[in-house]
């Protein structure tokens, strides 16, 4: 059981992920917060450049889970739920309209990016340990423009606070849902938490694998964390990585 996870605070460094990766093949075990008031070279899925601007938040969290390869992915859903909790928590109570979760880990504010999550996993052959890296950015104080999608900042929702007191909030979500994940024997409730935090069934969407684009309806998680998309000719895609674009802005509910 996880309780408090110890942190490491970084001046400036390439990304927090590259860090706690090499720390880890110098030996660290983790659980670890790798934390870093300025990365020059931080990363978001894909490859694209994270902007990382002081002020904001920028952690990547080292663990060796005892759980299977096949379902580290998992940890991905895990943090958005997190994440979500967490700015509600900085937001004492008060309503943060149009705070919801985009799939696979993308927290929203509006329809705007507020916060993004990078996950990366090594194993060995012959060896039982996983290691996972949760790297987490959450646009605290200020945000990118002119990315060709929209952005946004917990500032400019009225949520005043430092990087060091959202690490807090997020370190303590973390913690208590790694708890109910159980190395995925608890993946249902980490499934039902992020589908009361995401949009409703039917919402459109898009999906970019790369290979190809697919649109059509939103249905549902599958019991590993799939994405279940029914497109116009009623074909029943499971996908398990891209990117989604949201087709119009949603009406949902406050705080979720």
């Amino acid at each position: 059981m996880i309780n408090a996870i110890p942190s490491v605070l970084l001046d400036t460094v390439t990304s927090t992920n590259a860090v706690a990766l090499d720390m880890a093949a110098a030996g660290e075990a983790g659980p670890l917060w790798v934390v870093a008031r300025h990365q020059t070279g931080g990363r978001g899925r894909n490859g694209r450049h994270w902007a990382s601007a002081p002020g904001n938040l920028y952690a990547s969290l080292l663990l060796r889970p005892a759980c299977p390869l096949a379902i580290v992915h998992q940890l991905s859903l895990l943090a958005a739920v997190a994440v979500g909790e967490a700015i509600r928590a900085a937001a004492r109570g008060a309503p943060i309209p149009g705070l919801r979760l985009k799939w696979p880990n993308d927290v929203l504010i509006g329809g705007a990016k507020c916060a993004g999550i990078l996950p990366e996993s090594r194993s060995r052959v012959g060896d039982a340990t996983i290691l996972a890296v949760i790297g987490i950015g959450i646009n605290v104080a200020t945000h990118p423009s002119g990315l060709g999608r929209a952005a946004t900042d917990l500032a400019a929702h009225g949520l005043r606070l430092t990087p060091e007191a959202m690490l807090a909030r997020v370190s303590e979500a973390v913690a208590r849902w790694l708890v109910a994940w159980d190395c995925g024997a608890g993946f249902a409730r980490v499934r039902a938490g992020w589908l009361e935090a995401a949009g409703e069934a039917g919402e459109r969407l898009t999906v970019h694998t790369g290979a190809k684009e697919i649109s059509g309806s939103f249905v549902d998680l599958d019991a590993g964390g799939a994405l279940l998309l029914r497109d116009a000719s009623g074909v029943l895609h499971t996908l398990t990585f891209g990117d989604v674009s949201l087709a119009a802005p949603l009406s949902v509910r406050d705080g979720a």
